[in-house]
């Protein structure tokens, strides 16, 4: 039992000194990580990882998919070296957000079709795919005149998703898509980016400020699951209204404590549903990872914190070429993660966010590290400590 017990320490040990590295020692090249993630994603997604995925979530398959083909797109943009196998994959990843499997959850009669969440993340992809290889932007530009109709035709600025259904994340990932292909071919898309601005303004949550969650049937209050993916692309559109936001966001969801993020604002609380995931403490998990990506978008040491943290709770498991959080059980969870850690602005830098965090709110996460080790060799020490014969 004593060797058991001693043998039990030095996994601890080593499990505090790990924890401890991943927390304040320098942070790994996030391409190398990324890559490592995106073929074990490749791997599971060959496997049918994302048609299980749909069964834990409407989008599951949707964003298994595009988030894989997003990555590779950032991976590339940081290290050329990665070009020709990320557009292969990329595409790839676009063939399967518009095959059968792709679009079943939508409706096609919708304007424009399957829906603004199917079209306009679809159409970033696209995008994307085009700031590395130009052999496709005719079909780009048909698809995001396609969109930019629907919005011109539009009284709100927010389109549907689902029949009945609008939430202004998905309409905002739209009309970012719009802005990058003004960025990379002939522009078209000024008025009905400038014309949705203006909707937007006049339909902010009266609460915080800030885009609401959900548009129809009826406006809700602004909730982070939604607001961190609205942050990550509101720079692609308009850098000073972003900037506005994201401060908002800030103020009103980033937790001093963890670092984390709350789903509902500061002073108000919820239940967890099927997008923000079970709550703790009042922090969606989810949305943490995903501001993640936002706060490298908005050039804030926030992002770094909560990447660290990640790398703390998701326990992740490197091999030679994979690398995996929770064991892999939730790859969706790893698409996250990657697309996050290696998130890249198309609209170039952004003018630094000031960030209140300082060095110390690391040392919560470092006691939880070291407990288990402390708890079990406290008592040892403190016996042998009593034992010992006096001189």
């Amino acid at each position: 039992m004593k060797a058991l017990r001693w043998g039990l320490i030095v996994v601890t040990v080593l499990a505090g000194l790990t924890g401890t590295w991943r927390l304040a020692g320098p942070r790994p090249d996030p391409v190398g990580g990324a890559v490592k993630q995106l073929h074990f994603l490749r791997a599971t997604i060959d496997d049918g990882a994302d048609h299980e995925s749909q069964a834990l979530f409407p989008e599951g398959y949707f964003f298994l998919n595009v988030l894989y083909g997003l990555t590779w797109v950032q991976v590339a943009t940081s290290d050329p070296e990665y070009e020709a196998e990320a557009v292969r994959e990329a595409r790839w990843a676009l063939d399967r957000l518009r095959s059968t499997d792709g679009t079943a959850p939508f409706e096609h009669r919708l304007d424009p079709p399957y829906g603004i969440f199917h079209a306009g993340w679809t159409n970033w992809l696209r995008g994307a795919i085009g700031t590395l290889d130009n052999s496709a932007l005719n079909e780009y530009t048909q698809s995001s005149i396609e969109i930019a109709k629907a919005f011109d035709a539009a009284a709100s600025p927010y389109l549907m998703a689902y029949p009945g259904q609008a939430w202004p994340v998905d309409s905002t990932v739209a009309i970012a898509s719009l802005a990058l292909h003004d960025r990379i071919t002939t522009p078209h898309f000024t008025q009905t980016r400038g014309r949705w601005l203006e909707l937007v303004h006049q339909r902010l949550d009266p609460g915080t400020g800030l885009m609401p969650h959900q548009a129809e049937p009826g406006p809700t209050g602004a909730r982070a699951t939604s607001q961190s993916i609205v942050q990550r692309f509101l720079p692609e559109i308009d850098r000073e209204f972003a900037r506005s936001q994201y401060q908002l966001f800030r103020d009103k969801f980033v937790t001093t404590y963890g670092p984390g993020v709350r789903e509902y604002p500061k002073g108000l609380s919820g239940s967890g549903d099927v997008d923000s995931g079970p709550l703790v403490l009042g922090v969606s998990l989810s949305a943490t990872v995903v501001t993640a990506g936002a706060a490298r978008i908005h050039n804030d040491p926030l992002g770094d914190a909560l990447l660290r943290v990640g790398e703390v709770l998701g326990a992740p498991l490197t091999g030679l070429t994979t690398k995996r959080y929770a064991f892999g059980l939730i790859p969706v969870g790893d698409a996250f993660v990657a697309w996050s850690a290696t998130a890249t602005s198309t609209n170039g830098p952004t003018t630094p966010t000031a960030s209140p965090l300082t060095w110390w709110w690391r040392l919560p996460w470092l006691l939880l590290c070291w407990l288990p080790a402390l708890l079990l060799a406290g008592p040892l020490l403190i016996r042998k400590r009593h034992t010992r014969p006096r001189q």
